[in-house]
């Protein structure tokens, strides 16, 4: 007589990516020492304030797209860390504003900072503090809460057939006198703007675009707001389907 062997096979609860890569990290005990504080510190420890927040620590949410789909505000770091878990940030500049109070000289400083995961998701933002360490985490935080899904497709006549990495139409973005137009370019022409535009559009996800620019280009601060402008106009022009079937347009990240 024959024994049947039964297997019982345990549903792993779902979890959102970032969640995992911490309790994951936590698991293996500590590692080398890290060079400056670990990001994924703040999720281990992390008590959960808003509805948005609770959805996603009981794994109801896994993507930042359905966390977007819900209409409810982002309003904690953590959300966007442990949906986007491959965010990289990029401090643009720093810059050291005096006053002369009757008190004597008071000094603050001014950060504008990126951040972007390089497939279709960036951030920007620029804060105030006293001391250059904490505005910079300052304003990261602060990227992250300002993320747009960045739209991209294949809008140049010089291109062939298929998706692209380019902005699919010309748009025009504005900050102060500074104006920066981004238009389409073809596969390999590369991101031909200045340096802080580059920056930006680099963790945007787009490698390719034509540029022109205007007004007082020197500005740091204004050509990296009017490039982030221009992608945040990008998001409010309405697109019919056929067009957008055929410029192969995508929003937000191209593989999911």
């Amino acid at each position: 007589m024959s024994e049947e062997s039964t297997e019982i096979i345990e549903e792993v609860p779902a979890i959102a990516p970032g969640l995992a890569l911490a309790l994951a990290e936590n698991e293996e005990g500590p590692e080398r020492r890290r060079r400056g504080p670990d990001p994924l510190a703040s999720l281990r420890s992390w008590q959960p304030r808003t509805r948005l927040g609770r959805m996603v620590a009981n794994g109801e949410i896994l993507t930042y797209e359905g966390a977007m789909a819900t209409g409810l505000p982002i309003r904690e770091v953590e959300i966007v860390d442990a949906l986007l878990p491959n965010l990289t940030d990029d401090v643009l500049a720093v810059n050291m504003i005096q006053r002369m109070t009757d008190s004597g000289r008071r000094v603050r400083f001014n950060v504008l900072c990126v951040v972007g995961n390089s497939d279709g998701y960036v951030g920007l933002a620029i804060c105030k503090g006293k001391e250059v360490s904490s505005t910079i985490r300052k304003a990261i935080d602060k990227a992250k809460l300002n993320l747009i899904p960045v739209m991209r497709g294949n809008g140049s006549w010089e291109s062939g057939g298929g998706p692209g990495t380019s902005v699919p139409l010309k748009i025009t973005g504005r900050s102060g006198s500074t104006r920066v137009t981004l238009m389409p370019a073809p596969a390999g022409k590369g991101l031909v703007i200045g340096d802080y535009g580059r920056r930006v559009l680099t963790l945007a996800g787009v490698t390719d675009v034509w540029s022109r620019s205007a007004g007082q280009t020197r500005t740091t601060v204004n050509f990296a707001k009017a490039t982030f402008n221009a992608l945040v106009e990008l998001n409010k022009v309405r697109i019919d389907e056929s067009v957008r079937s055929r410029l192969s347009i995508t929003s937000g990240r191209g593989e999911q």
